[in-house]
């Protein structure tokens, strides 16, 4: 199954509608909760990143029987040093966006600690795109 959201940068009160959106999906479908519960931080901290810098984008969900593929596009400005922002607690939020929560610099490590694969592929003044691969199967995870 396949699901495709639409993520508008800067709206701050729709953060997160397209990973609980997937998070009830999944529910009804009765995945594993351990699975649920690392898509659903994984999809949330990248869609949050997309908001935040991105300028917003699509996220698009593939569950499947073995795994769940979520990708995250943006067009935003890219991330000129991809091990740097994957350090935890390192953050370019500015302090409008740090006010209302969001911004500690855990978006990448959180993605990268309850994603299976991780892939990342950015280009500065081209954006990013954000794969990650969670399996189904508890027990592979």
């Amino acid at each position: 199954m396949k699901y495709r959201f639409d993520v508008p940068g800067e709206d701050y009160s729709r953060a997160g509608h397209a990973s609980t959106e997937i998070k009830r999906i999944l529910q009804r479908l009765g995945l594993p909760v351990k699975a649920i519960k690392r898509t659903t931080i994984s999809m949330y901290e990248a869609e949050i990143n997309m908001v935040v810098h991105g300028g917003g984008g699509t996220a698009e969900v593939d569950i499947g029987d073995a795994e769940i593929v979520v990708v995250m596009k943006d067009a935003g400005p890219g991330i000129p040093d991809l091990e740097l922002a994957m350090t935890e607690g390192w953050s370019t939020a500015p302090e409008r966006v740090r006010e209302m929560g969001f911004g500690a610099g855990m978006g990448l490590s959180n993605m990268k600690r309850n994603s299976d694969v991780l892939s990342i592929d950015t280009a500065v003044g081209v954006g990013t795109t954000v794969t990650m691969r969670i399996n189904v199967d508890t027990e592979a995870s």
